[in-house]
């Protein structure tokens, strides 16, 4: 994010964004917190900060106190500025994967999820079997209320690579809060344990702790 500072906006522009950053944090957060730990699992990519941590801090305004966060439209300006000299490149090398990487984190982290799918998506139409990037073009589409579309792509990631431990922790994820698929969500986290022993101790009691609080919240 740019630290320049931005113009206040209305009351009801804030007040959308702040639904927006309130549903990042809500939504994935802990299965893209612990998702994008699994780097063993999947192939490089662009390091992206997870989105549910991607919140703006506030700019220091008049005196040294905060001002209003920016609105999602100041946000997505901020993007567009950004990223202009990568679209520039494209224009000339449209199938560049890291610049269509670079763009599409660009727009994540600024929480344009529709366009950094976009894009995510453009990488995959290059190299169909990036699991990596697949699985951040879900959280993309969960962010942007299609969870069907998020839930497609990350089976077709496992289809890819079956044992893929971010795939499966967030297909889980997206079952449990999106589809209230509390079995579905089970059978994901189990696969994951099952098919991934290399998994720290650290890493498996969450996944266990997930699972505890499924079984307990399907049984209330």
């Amino acid at each position: 994010m740019p630290n320049e500072a931005v113009e206040q906006g209305t009351g009801g522009a804030v007040w959308q964004a702040k639904q927006v950053y309130a549903m990042a944090v809500i939504s994935l957060v802990v299965g893209l917190a612990i998702g994008y730990l699994f780097r063993g699992s999947q192939s490089p990519a662009v390091p992206v900060q997870p989105v549910a941590t991607a919140q703006p801090a506030a700019h220091a305004g008049m005196g040294g106190q905060p001002s209003q966060m920016p609105t999602l439209d100041q946000m997505k300006q901020m993007a567009d500025k950004k990223a202009a000299p990568l679209l520039e490149k494209l224009k000339s090398d449209p199938n560049n994967t890291d610049l269509l990487i670079q763009t599409a984190n660009i727009y994540l982290s600024t929480h344009q999820f529709k366009e950094a799918a976009g894009y995510f998506d453009r990488v995959l139409q290059v190299d169909p079997r990036n699991v990596a990037i697949r699985t951040q073009m879900a959280s993309c589409l969960y962010y942007n209320n299609d969870v069907d579309g998020a839930i497609s792509q990350l089976q077709k990631s496992l289809q890819y690579d079956p044992k893929n431990a971010n795939a499966l922790f967030n297909l889980g994820m997206i079952k449990w809060q999106g589809k209230q698929d509390s079995k579905g969500a089970l059978a994901a986290w189990q696969e994951l344990l099952k098919s991934n022993p290399e998994l720290s101790p650290e890493r498996k009691a969450t996944v266990q702790k997930m699972m505890a609080d499924v079984q307990m919240q399907s049984k209330s």
